[in-house]
């Protein structure tokens, strides 16, 4: 038998929720009391959830979310609009946003061309009972609302290790559901539903450190290095989550992703002995203030990196620390959802966001100023001629046509590059904008079109110029070092747009498209679009300068002097 000393003594067992998230005060609609009743037995009351009312919250969740924002986000955006310290790039970003989500609240064109993935985070009450696989029926939600709106398919199926295949259905999607103790009101179904799309998730991240960052001065400086790296690919203004701890690294990455969905947001303040999860206001308000400081700004310079930071501490291994780091963009895509006794409900987006938006006036201001008009009608060389005229920072309004081209085109252009065929005329006569876009609504040109991110077409920019192509890019976010020495060395460009309003662009901006090549490829085929006063800022030029770097490497703060006459909200 084991020994065991008189003298010790096990702690007392405590137990907590690692994320005890607290009270809800999320407002909510009632979508049905379809599907939903009440069973006692032996005393016990149970709730009935019939599959189908699962398939009916989840269509009408993702419908919501591709449509409207939350109103505290709202809110942020006019916060920029009205702050007199806010740049004249940050409040031009975010009146285009603001329009943005005023073109996507008709229903009709989705607020980002990037519909993202679907997924869905279920807590199922003791006393839930559907009767079924409730992942497949929420997946029958997913697939409703993806096939039946204008949203973009983006979900590929692999085939083998190397060959994929787009689904044609957006799913699968990503769900998970956990068991839970029944509530104070009876048994509940609760549920987080978002749309992640490729370019903030994309900006997820985790490291494994030590101890030795955990004192203030070191951890503002890690923080400093790493939040900064995160640049502007993923639609900022952001809401940055950090998450220091964690029992295991895909935990701490999961926190961080629920938090910049301020699902955590009820979170305690401090920490206890069980070991708990806690919000640290404090931290928060000192990385928001580091976030300000960087001059990167709503994407083209300014302090408005971030609308707000999130940051979580975690238990942890005493061997390992790892930190996670993770964004929502600026189409901040999520909805709470519940099933109780009462019915069905989901969390009350603003359906009317209209009020948000400045007196015409200021928007006439802030919409003003010097830009720039490019003719795309012209050739090649007159573009470039033109283009090189003007300095990084510069705004841009852009007319005429442009090759929409991204990941799969390019790979599959490369591959006739190496096999010794020439670059297709198309590449070489037009600019190329980095995008696919969302299905187009009947009666319109477009349907929701925003730029993807630049950098995943960096590796492609060398080869492509020496063969006389993307002498012109146009995308959002910042370039490698590669993609400036290449325009340095062939006189090449690349344009920046504004990143998040891809319903304007498709309403205001773009009047035709077509497929020119591998129709096969669905929204990553090569199309050709006719643009009118499309926005722009040239970002690198021919002659090796970055919108973003000064020589010395730091970021830079454009600014353009805007003046401010909006009444205060």
């Amino acid at each position: 038998m084991p020994i065991v000393s008189e003298s010790a003594s096990a702690p007392e067992f405590l137990y907590s929720d690692l994320l005890p998230i607290g009270a809800d005060d999320t407002p909510y609609r009632l979508i049905t009391t379809e599907g939903v009743s009440t069973v006692e037995v032996d005393g016990q009351k149970f709730l009935k959830v019939a599959p189908e009312a699962l398939q009916k919250l989840t269509a009408e969740a993702m419908h919501d979310i591709s449509h409207y924002l939350r109103p505290a986000h709202l809110k942020q955006l006019r916060k920029i609009i009205d702050d007199p310290e806010a740049s004249g790039n940050d409040r031009f970003v975010a009146l285009d946003l603001l329009k943005n989500v005023n073109i996507s609240a008709g229903g009709v064109l989705p607020m980002c061309q990037d519909t993202g993935t679907a997924i869905v985070m279920g807590k199922k009450g003791e006393g839930v009972l559907t009767g079924a696989d409730d992942g497949e029926w929420i997946s029958r939600g997913v697939y409703d609302a993806y096939t039946k709106l204008n949203l973009r398919y983006s979900q590929n199926a692999p085939i083998t290790m190397y060959e994929e295949r787009n689904t044609g259905t957006n799913l699968p999607a990503q769900i998970e559901i956990y068991a839970t103790e029944q509530g104070p009101k009876g048994p509940e179904y609760k549920f987080l539903f978002m749309a992640k799309g490729g370019g903030s998730a994309n900006k997820s991240f985790l490291f494994q450190e030590t101890k030795a960052i955990l004192n203030p001065k070191r951890l503002l400086e890690y923080l400093d290095e790493k939040i900064r790296s995160l640049g502007t690919a993923a639609c900022p203004p952001y809401h940055l989550a950090v998450v220091i701890g964690g029992t295991s690294a895909e935990f701490a990455l999961k926190t961080a992703k629920y938090a910049s969905a301020h699902y955590l947001d009820n979170l305690p303040t401090e920490g206890d002995m069980t070991g708990h999860g806690f919000r640290d206001p404090e931290l928060e308000e000192e990385i928001f203030k580091l976030t300000q400081s960087f001059g990167i700004g709503a994407q083209f310079g300014g302090k408005y990196f971030c609308h707000d930071v999130r940051a979580i501490r975690l238990p942890r291994h005493g061997a390992s620390l790892p930190v996670a780091i993770a964004v929502s963009c600026s189409a901040d895509r999520q909805a709470l959802g519940k099933i109780t006794a009462d019915g069905v409900f989901l969390e009350q987006l603003e359906t009317d966001p209209a009020q948000y938006m400045p007196d015409a006036g200021v928007a006439e201001d802030i919409a003003g100023g010097e830009v720039v008009e490019i003719d795309l009608n012209q050739p090649m060389d007159e573009i470039l001629a033109e283009l090189s005229k003007h300095p990084v920072k510069t705004r841009l309004s852009l007319t005429g046509p442009l090759v929409v081209a991204r990941d799969i085109a390019h790979a599959k252009i490369k591959e006739r590059l190496d096999a010794g065929e020439p670059m297709p005329d198309y590449l070489k006569n037009h600019p190329v904008y980095y995008a696919g876009p969302a299905k187009t609504p009947e009666g319109m040109a477009s349907g929701s079109f925003g730029p993807t991110t630049a950098g995943r077409m960096d590796s492609y920019v060398e080869q492509f110029q020496a063969a006389g192509g993307s002498m012109v890019m146009l995308a959002k976010g910042n370039r490698s070092k590669q993609v400036t020495t290449a325009c340095d060395t062939h006189g090449g460009f690349y344009l920046g747009s504004i990143g998040g309003p891809a319903a304007r662009l498709a309403l205001d901006c773009i009047k035709s498209q077509e497929i020119i090549e591998y129709p096969e490829l669905g929204m990553e085929a090569v199309w050709k679009i006719d643009v009118e006063n499309f926005p722009a800022f040239i970002v690198v030029d021919d002659k090796g300068n970055d919108f973003f770097t000064d020589p010395g490497g730091t970021v830079s703060v454009p600014l353009s002097g805007i003046r401010i006459r909006s009444k205060e909200r």
